[in-house]
């Protein structure tokens, strides 16, 4: 008797274990082919009129649609039946849509993202307090680089639901500087100085002109603002130019800009 129950078990161990086994086998193997399709498919994409976001965007739903048909197939080789699991998680779909409800707010919000295309795949934007390209659109989230080279995953809804900043929608930018010079300096020389600089600068463009004006008359310095307007690109090289060449000229011609002094005095 117990040898006939050992035989049952090993048996039963047998059975099972091959389905295990060729469970994980499709699972593993079918991810990695879902993988491969979904990239074949951004290739093909690539050929029609689709920009990268839609194409990244649409790779992921792919990627996702493939994942779920294998994990079906992996669940059918254990003997489960698909049909009933299916309409398990019909049965379970208010409890599943109230627990991962951000999680559906977030697909809802990546084709907002996708359809509406306030910035797309390698446009420099902040949000949420992050400055950063975007590398991609994913179906539950967008991955931001920063300067400094890391990468920050932000959920679609948090990014739908907070103000938007892209700095590459239009191709010309504005650098805005204020430098001050003291009250004891001459305000024509400097002002003169300002304007030789800008219009020295062959990456500043000569339309809309360059604005240099006397912006206040601050409790230590006479404050001189500088409007300049460069391409996109350019924005960082013609902001440190500028703050590097004025210092240096100022120097040169002895023009002092002040900085924050404080005068204690001891009474007796």
């Amino acid at each position: 008797m117990e040898f006939l129950k050992q035989e049952q078990i090993i048996g039963l161990i047998g059975s099972y274990g091959l389905r295990v086994v060729g469970a994980l086998l499709i699972f593993f193997i079918g991810k990695k082919v879902a993988s491969w399709l979904s990239k074949v498919f951004v290739k093909v994409i690539g050929r029609t009129s689709l920009d990268e976001t839609t194409a990244s965007f649409l790779s992921s739903a792919v990627y996702m649609a493939l994942l779920f048909v294998v994990v079906l197939a992996a669940l059918a080789n254990l003997g489960v039946e698909t049909t009933s699991f299916v309409a398990l998680i019909g049965a379970m779909g208010l409890a599943i849509g109230m627990a991962l409800k951000d999680s559906f707010s977030s697909i809802g919000a990546g084709l907002l993202i996708v359809f509406f295309k306030p910035f797309k795949v390698e446009d420099m934007i902040e949000t949420m307090g992050v400055l950063g390209i975007v590398e991609s659109i994913n179906i539950f989230s967008t991955v931001l680089k920063t300067n400094d080279n890391k990468q920050i995953i932000i959920p679609n809804s948090k990014i739908v639901a907070n103000n938007i900043v892209n700095y590459s929608s239009k191709k010309v930018r504005r650098v805005d500087l204020v430098f001050g010079i003291s009250y004891e300096d001459d305000l024509r020389k400097a002002k003169k100085i300002l304007e030789d600089i800008a219009a020295a600068e062959q990456r500043i463009l000569k339309n809309p002109v360059p604005l240099v004006a006397v912006l206040e008359l601050g409790a230590s310095s006479v404050n001189f603002a500088v409007r300049v307007w460069v391409k996109h690109d350019d924005y960082w090289g013609v902001y440190f130019y500028l703050n590097e060449a004025v210092k240096l000229k100022f120097d040169e011609e002895k023009i002092t800009i002040p900085y924050p002094q404080l005068e204690v005095s001891q009474k007796k």
